[in-house]
């Protein structure tokens, strides 16, 4: 599906740009000529290498190995000479600090072990000699630890699935990106109005999916499902949620650097870290847009936010489509200039409860990183591998009930509990 020739714009001037600070970085503290070559040199050298994988890139891949590694590599530079700035720049601290921040960013429960041991052990390694900058520990380190993590971990994270194609050509990708950097619960709102369409806020008595019946395929028949799991569906602002998340622990360190630097700014999947924090209150609402024309719903956007400061959990837009002969759901979370696209098959379960999953051999379900283009709105599509999660809604004792449960790299590490109580009137 990738689109050949096209290469995305600026691509080798970002490099450049981020080997200028890193070069800087590495110099500074010797002089201004140093400082000035070493922002010479790594805007040369991480451009000519920027230049030279997107020359050598085929299509369905993503940049070479090297030059990702290369990049990272520069990108903590800086931060090594904030450390060094503020007193803290010992080899082994930067060394450890530089190991985690890889280690989380890895996700997979041995890299983030890896990361803080084996940067301890190249600070050590550094400061057993001259004792090298701040910006060349934290350099060296996370070059050594992306290296040797590639060697022990080979298997690809994420593989270009699609470059500047129409988005005709995935269907299974939402392409409603954020044109801000805060997504926040006026995202439907806002995009209202640049669709034109007409604005609900809070829409009453509307659901995620217009109808099952959308979902039809060899693997799920309508017909067997549940009444009240229907209904929860097709009418889900009928219904009131509690929310109990329950976390692996190995997950809960990232999840927390996530949540303060990435979640929080951007105002989107700011899931609880735990049932005190649902204990706050949790506003859950759907906002559509409907074209003018007939009415129609064309955008539903389900919204969570905390009762007590509209604070946004998350913010989804939900879309069915056909293929096949069977029928998808696809959630997409906007982003700053993109959308995470979760794609789900329906499955039956057991006792008229339906399950949406993205663990099928099917070729479209699955998670999408996108870049939606602002002036021509063609799609740039990353295929996110051992990312997966499964919602299963069905009815026990009389009470409809759900759990949500996430994967990365076949090991779980969140469920949310849901209990779905119908609102009184």
């Amino acid at each position: 599906m990738t689109h050949e020739g096209a290469q995305p714009q600026g691509a080798v001037g970002f490099a450049a740009l981020i080997g200028a600070v890193a070069g800087a970085a590495i110099g500074a503290g010797r002089g201004w000529r140093r400082t000035a070559i070493g922002a010479a040199t790594g805007a040369a050298g991480l451009a000519t290498g920027e230049a030279v994988a997107r020359a050598r890139q085929r299509p369905g891949e993503i940049p070479a190995l090297w030059q990702r590694i290369a990049m990272s590599g520069a990108l903590v530079a800086p931060l090594g000479w904030l450390a060094e700035r503020a007193g803290r720049g010992g080899p082994v601290v930067v060394g450890t600090a530089t190991g985690a921040l890889g280690g989380a960013l890895g996700i997979r429960p041995q890299k983030v072990l890896l990361g803080p041991v084996f940067g301890a052990a190249v600070g050590q390694l550094l400061a057993a000699g001259r004792r090298p900058s701040a910006a060349v520990v934290a350099s060296t380190t996370m070059v050594a630890y992306r290296t040797a993590s590639a060697l022990a971990f080979r298997d690809a994270q994420v593989s270009l699935l699609a470059e500047r194609v129409p988005a005709e050509e995935l269907p299974f990708v939402v392409p409603r990106e954020s044109r801000t950097r805060y997504v926040g619960t006026d995202y439907v709102r806002d995009l209202a109005q640049t669709l034109g369409g007409e604005y609900v806020p809070d829409a009453p008595d509307v659901g995620i999916v217009a109808s099952l019946d959308e979902l039809a395929g060899p693997d799920f028949d309508p017909a067997g499902v549940d009444p009240l799991v229907r209904e929860f569906y097709e009418h889900t602002t009928r219904f009131r949620l509690d929310i109990e998340p329950e976390w692996r622990m190995w997950v809960r360190p990232g999840y927390l650097l996530y949540r303060t630097f990435v979640a929080r700014p951007l105002g989107q999947a700011n899931v609880p870290m735990n049932q005190r924090a649902t204990q706050r209150g949790v506003r859950s609402r759907i906002d559509t847009i409907s074209s003018r024309g007939d009415g129609t719903v064309t955008v539903r956007g389900w919204i969570r936010s905390y009762a007590d400061t509209d604070e946004p959990i998350y913010v989804g837009i939900y879309t069915t489509y056909r293929h096949d002969d069977r029928g998808y759901v696809s959630v997409g979370f906007p982003v700053p200039q993109g959308s995470f696209t979760a794609t789900l098959a329906p499955r039956a379960r057991p006792g008229g409860g339906l399950v949406l999953t993205t663990r099928s051999p099917l070729d479209h379900p699955g998670h999408y990183l996108t870049y939606v283009d602002p002036e021509t709105r063609e799609l740039t599509s990353l295929a996110v591998h051992g990312f997966a999660e499964e919602l299963d809604v069905y009815v026990e004792d009389g009470e409809l009930r759900a759990e949500h449960a996430f994967w990365v790299f076949g090991r779980p590490f969140l469920v949310l509990h849901y209990r779905m109580h119908r609102k009184t009137a």
